[in-house]
């Protein structure tokens, strides 16, 4: 929250009124300079010690009444605001005696071109700053203080807890506390509560006042954005889903597919849930391994073993016991995912396999006679790879 900013009163006297009293300060500067020039007489005779020091101390007399002549102290951690104007930065940073007069930091500013691109953010300054050293940090967009923290695509809520963790001040008790009352973060209604899918992978500049909640609600505004790009909510309705199942796919495509197969593995999930007869023989069941190990609180698509699937039986995730979608996204779907899943690529395929674990070659079969030919070159893959 910032703080209570100066009015134009509140620097009224950097504008001396017309008259007498500007005429005697005038003739005051003169005696000034006469009292400089006469100091600088005397310690010449101190070699050039003194005459350094007599130009320091002349600088100091010289420097224009409303400037301070620098080169400034201590730290002072400075906001810039979205429509901040050149004399509200000047009010504030008055305020916080970084400079000495807002008229001082207004005459730098229209000194420097640059001065009209400052962006929004936090900048590290010093008290007692020439307005003209002040400008100059601000202009650069490169001192913004700022931590880059980066999430990648495909993580779950605990996955992420620990990168804020990691790379934040704060501890993961810090997020979780929030994560467990969500209301203030945004979240769709659709998704009851339950951040699971909706942290949205991107690399975040978060400010040195940011709190849990801001990060976090920064993290769904820009699934907000990712949702309102891909058309979401319209599309689900073209294709016969609410928008928490096509979360839901848009999830396991993350999970399963690469690049241009995301679209593919897409219409494969769709042609299991929504396919004629049999659904090729899968009778709804999509069979994905990384639902079953987001059941077995595991990552990724680690190969499941018949003992694995069973622990999990009852698992509403493990989608070799329960047709259908799990009820809820197994991780973070990026925008690539979601595109996928709103925009499924055409095709009669129901299976497929990653026959490179590598290079991430996927293909894709439309019977159940494919899809063994397809996991015997990947079985074949295995004797001669240490991937899998």
């Amino acid at each position: 929250m910032s703080e209570a900013r100066e009015t134009d009163a509140d620097y009224a006297d950097d504008y001396p009124p017309e008259g007498g009293r500007r005429r005697k300060r005038r003739l005051g500067g003169l005696k000034g300079c006469l009292a400089v020039l006469g100091a600088i007489a005397v310690l010449i005779g101190g070699g050039t010690f003194g005459f350094l020091k007599a130009v320091d101390f002349a600088k100091s007399k010289l420097a224009s009444p409303g400037d301070y002549p620098g080169p400034g102290h201590g730290k002072v951690l400075f906001a810039v605001e979205q429509g901040d104007t050149i004399a509200q930065m000047g009010r504030d940073l008055k305020s916080k005696g970084v400079v000495k007069s807002v008229d001082s930091f207004i005459s730098a500013a229209q000194a420097e071109p640059k001065s009209s691109g400052i962006q929004v953010g936090y900048y590290q300054l010093q008290k007692e700053m020439p307005s003209a050293d002040a400008i100059e940090v601000l202009v650069d967009p490169g001192n913004i203080v700022k931590n880059s923290v980066t999430i990648p695509e495909g993580l779950r809520v605990k996955d992420v807890v620990e990168i804020l963790a990691d790379k934040t001040d704060f501890d993961a008790s810090a997020f979780e506390k929030v994560l467990a009352n969500p209301a203030p973060l945004g979240l769709p209604d659709y998704a009851e509560g339950n951040p699971e899918g909706y942290l949205f992978p991107s690399t975040y500049d978060f400010g040195p006042k940011d709190t849990p909640r801001v990060m976090l609600k920064k993290m769904v505004d820009r699934w907000r954005q990712a949702a309102e790009e891909n058309q979401l909510e319209a599309r689900a309705a073209a294709l016969g889903k609410t928008p928490a199942e096509i979360m839901t796919i848009a999830s396991l495509v993350e999970a399963e597919g690469r690049g241009d197969d995301m679209a593919k593995v897409a219409r494969v999930i769709y042609n299991r849930l929504d396919g004629p007869g049999d659904k090729g023989g899968t009778n709804g069941l999509l069979q994905i391994d990384a639902a079953v190990n987001y059941a077995l609180d595991r990552k990724g698509t680690i190969t499941l073993t018949l003992d694995e699937i069973e622990s999990v039986a009852t698992s509403p995730y493990n989608t070799y016991k329960t047709p259908g979608l799990p009820p809820t996204p197994i991780e973070a779907p990026g925008d690539d995912a979601i595109q996928a899943a709103t925009h499924p690529a055409e095709g009669n395929w129901y299976y497929y396999v990653t026959v490179n674990l590598k290079t991430g070659e996927t293909k894709f079969y439309e019977d159940y006679n494919g899809f063994l030919a397809g996991k015997a070159e990947y079985q074949q893959y295995c004797t001669t790879s240490d991937a899998c």
